[in-house]
Order: structure tokens, then sequence, then C-alpha cells
């Protein structure tokens, strides 16, 4: 997905995507710092919204297909724990310098593709 993603940014802005970064307050503080040094900012940060219950069983099911052993309910708890107390504080950071669109993910995958590219569009025409 996030090829795809990065093929119609290219066309349109020349742009990039960060999947599952930065996680912490002080990873994100770093980022903006190096996109000031180079003259970029960032157009969208998207919130891919998901209650705990599904995303652990979301989790669960992709152990059992794929055979992952790193996903016990013990690791995804220990997961969840980390993203609540150190990347969850980031919504609100960059909720405040705008920007933030939250993506309701508890749907099926084509919806939620589709929702970010109706949002990536909107960015383009700005």
């Amino acid at each position: 997905m996030v090829q795809l993603i990065r093929k119609q940014l290219a066309g349109v802005n020349d742009g990039f995507v960060l999947d599952g970064f930065p996680r912490t307050m002080r990873q994100a503080e770093a980022l903006g710092e190096m996109l000031r040094e180079i003259g970029r900012e960032l157009d969208v940060v998207f919130e891919l919204q998901l209650p705990d219950a599904i995303g652990r069983e979301r989790m669960l099911k992709r152990a059992a297909e794929e055979g992952r052993a790193d996903d016990t309910p013990e690791a995804i708890d220990k997961r969840l724990r980390i993203y609540h107390e150190e990347t969850e504080p980031l919504v609100e950071y960059y909720r405040s310098r705008g920007g933030l669109v939250g993506i309701h993910a508890d749907r099926p995958i084509p919806e939620v593709f589709a929702e970010i590219q109706r949002a990536l569009e909107q960015v383009a025409v700005r």
C-alpha cells in the first residue's frame, strides 16, 4: 500500500510517506528539525484510529496466518502499552500544528485506503 501512495504522490507533490515514524515525541521533534533544515514540512499526518481490542484481534489473526512467533498476547499487550505511553501523545502534538487527519481503521482495507487517497488529493489541491 505504501508503494502505491508513493507513486501517486510522486506525480502530484514529489512527496514521501513515513509509515510508523515517528513513534515518540523525541523522534517527532527531531523530524521537525530535520524538515526545517531542508526547507520541507509535513502536509498531512494520518492517525489510523483502531480500538485496542480490534488491533489485538488482527495481530493474533496475523500471527496464526503467518506463523509469527512475535505476536503473542503478551507481546501485543506490551506494544499497545508502549503505544499509549509514547506514541499516542503525538496525536495532540500534530493536531495542534494542523494537518492531522483521523482515519477510522476498523473498516475493510479498500475503504481505509480510499479515505487516505481522498485526503491526499485534498492536500495536493491546497
